[in-house]
């Protein structure tokens, strides 16, 4: 007779993303409702992950923001699902932080093709991401944030090899512990979400781990950069009309300001909630309003206290 559980006296010769999960073992047999709670019971774990983490993630936090301050751009690169991820958050923020599409951004071995399509051989090509960062003229002054959910992508090795070489500020996010690899950086994110319900296939957890720390990641520090005001996003631009009844409802939610006058300064600012925001909290002028933002580097809250002070 075969032995259907050979693979998971193995266990201990394989990292641990490509483990059996024993929790799921002959999943192919299970009803819906077993396969369903077996993932349910499964996707606590990211979140677990996410928070043994957080000592280094509010360290990569604190300093990309840094960079960024300093005219730094943030970087992730990664193959298969580790790219798609970062590809996806970097193309998430021009339009919840209105950013200059350069800021963050997300390269994926392969390019646009690897998004729809599979390339996984491109993983292997450990040059390729050299080339990919020269290509996007990567520096020193900008931070690269390195995924790949093995430890052991040659294509992100790579990427994060060239980085610390050159003194950019390097971050790994993997979901192996250190004995299984280790990688050059500065700050070592380790989401270790255990083997997957399908052996292997890091889509699963080890992605779901990843997505909530690149959100945590990139939303904090678009709050850093003061693209939020309590829990507001008032650095959005106004290009459609879920976008401009959600101005109107920040206007009148802080601003105490009707409809009527909201639709009005956001005509006169050119849709800038912010710019809104100010000149509806402070009184003033546009082009005194323009001028305090510009002078607290584009931090509403700074500029709202420099009024106050004055």
């Amino acid at each position: 007779m075969i032995n259907l559980n050979r693979n998971s006296k193995n266990n201990n010769y394989r990292i641990l993303t490509e483990q059996i999960n024993l929790t799921s073992n002959e999943l192919d047999t299970k009803s819906t409702y077993e396969i369903v709670n077996i993932f349910s019971e499964a996707d606590k774990e990211p979140q677990m992950a996410v928070e043994k983490a957080i000592p280094d993630i509010i360290n990569a936090i604190d300093k990309i923001t840094l960079k960024l301050k300093s005219n730094g751009r943030l970087f992730y690169i990664g193959t298969g699902t580790s790219g798609r991820l970062g590809v996806l958050d970097a193309s998430e923020c021009p339009p919840t932080f209105c950013t200059n599409p350069d800021l963050v951004q997300g390269i994926i071995a392969g390019g646009i093709p690897s998004l729809t399509r599979s390339s996984e051989s491109l993983e292997d090509v450990i040059e390729s991401a050299m080339a990919d960062l020269k290509e996007r003229n990567f520096s020193n002054k900008d931070v690269l944030i390195g995924i790949t959910a093995s430890g052991r992508t040659p294509y992100v090795i790579g990427a994060l090899t060239y980085s610390k070489s050159i003194n950019a500020l390097t971050i790994s996010i993997s979901s192996v512990p250190e004995n299984d690899s280790s990688l050059d950086n500065d700050i070592d994110i380790r989401l270790i979400t255990g083997p997957e319900i399908l052996a292997g296939s890091t889509r699963l957890k080890a992605g779901t781990a990843t997505k909530m720390a690149l959100n945590i990641i990139s939303t904090s520090v678009m709050i850093k950069l003061g693209k939020v005001y309590g829990n507001r996003m008032i650095d959005l631009s106004v290009s459609n009309d879920k976008l401009m009844d959600r101005a109107i409802g920040i206007l009148f939610d802080i601003g105490s300001v009707d409809k009527e006058t909201a639709v009005q300064l956001l005509k006169k600012t050119n849709g800038s909630v912010k710019l809104s925001l100010l000149i509806a909290l402070s009184g003033m002028n546009i082009i005194e309003a323009k001028q305090l933002l510009n002078d607290s580097k584009g931090n509403l809250r700074t500029a709202l206290i420099n009024v106050n002070c004055n």
